[in-house]
């Protein structure tokens, strides 16, 4: 990136600068290209429209970035390239979409899988000693636990040990792993970086060249290249991250303060607040909380249903990181049962949070 700080990044970078050209690069409708032209074809070498996002998203992160069809697409590259009998170490509770993958190497023999508890730096600093690939998401989902990246990311390597970091709740303005000591960050751009909760994107960035080459190629190998239309929304949506993010974090600081105080809740999940188990953590290297939150409410599941089914303004929906505030309870969705039959996850957007709050009294009362 260039001097310029990161929000101003986002605006003014990957643009059209050409006399008489558009100021936005637009989607680019096409398979092939005309001969001899350096683009072949576009599932191979992709777009400008690509590669205006490629470099937006890279720049964030002071990497070479590769953007996918989705999130998942962008994390089973990064699994699927590991040897057989590789041993890998992940959250107790991944990404379900992850966990599958996970499951499924593990049922094959492709891998052993340690699970771990996000909290527990030292059982992470043994893993990066010692496996193949080790996988953080944090802040995890739907704990909001906070890996202690600095720590883990910095301590002595195995010989093949590859530390890839899911970075979605943060997004590259909060926290950023490659600094770290990371090799790999993901993020579902489905999520916040896109924003607006009408797209499928995702992206790995990396400093490593020959990792770059290697999942250029499995992306080509599998068919996994975004759209046209989804590349110009994600780039689209991108411009405006900050904005976005600086309010949906205010209102999730706001939220969570009150929420902790209403006799309802039980519990109230948000790194920024000195109550998380992993505030302390999280406050020396995130520059912001986020826009996730969870709370467990009084009572049982049928309760935190019911709370669910009362809301107006706040959506009862599945997915985070658009505009739109919405929530789910985490533990009715299949593979997440071990999750407190209260815990409701939120993803907060950006209304006026008096308004997000009088609707959240309303239910909970």
């Amino acid at each position: 990136m260039s001097e310029w700080t990161p929000e101003t990044w986002l605006i003014a970078s990957a643009r059209n600068r050409t006399e008489g050209e558009p100021l936005n690069v637009p989607p680019v409708f096409a398979s092939n290209f005309y001969l001899p032209h350096e683009r072949l074809y576009s599932r191979t070498d992709g777009t400008a429209t690509t590669d205006a996002l490629e470099e937006l998203l890279g720049g964030l992160e002071s990497a070479k970035a590769l953007v996918f069809g989705s999130g998942m697409a962008a994390a089973a590259t990064v699994f699927h390239g590991l040897n057989v009998d590789s041993e890998i170490a992940v959250p107790e509770d991944p990404y379900h979409g992850v966990a599958g993958i996970v499951e499924e190497g593990e049922a094959q023999g492709r891998w052993r899988v340690r699970r771990l508890d996000q909290a527990d730096t030292n059982a992470w600093i043994d893993a990066v000693a010692s496996c193949d690939l080790v996988w953080l998401e944090t802040p995890e989902n739907p704990l909001m636990t906070v890996a202690d990246l600095p720590a883990i990311c910095g301590a002595p390597r195995g010989g093949n040990t590859l530390v890839a970091v899911d970075s979605t709740f943060a997004t590259p303005l909060n926290q950023k792993p490659l600094d770290l000591g990371a090799d790999v960050v993901m993020h579902s751009a489905t999520k916040f970086i896109g924003g607006h909760s009408d797209l499928l994107s995702g992206c790995v960035l990396t400093r490593n060249e020959e990792l770059l080459e290697e999942y250029a190629a499995r992306r080509l190998r599998n068919g996994a290249t975004i759209g046209a239309m989804e590349a110009f929304l994600t780039l689209r949506g991108a411009r405006t991250l900050s904005l976005r993010l600086e309010r949906a974090q205010a209102n999730a600081m706001e939220l969570a303060q009150r929420l902790e105080s209403n006799p309802g809740v039980n519990r109230v999940l948000y790194p920024g607040l000195t109550s998380h188990p992993t505030h302390e953590v999280a406050k020396t290297f995130m520059s912001g909380f986020g826009a996730m939150l969870s709370f467990e409410t009084t009572g049982d599941g049928d309760r935190a249903t019911d709370v669910c089914n009362r809301v107006e303004l706040i959506n009862h929906a599945t997915s985070l990181g658009g505009v739109e505030t919405t929530m789910e309870r985490r533990s009715v969705i299949p593979g997440q049962e071990r999750i407190p039959p209260t815990l409701i996850r939120l993803s907060v957007g950006c209304e006026n949070v008096d308004d997000l709050w009088a609707d959240f009294s309303q239910a909970l009362a």
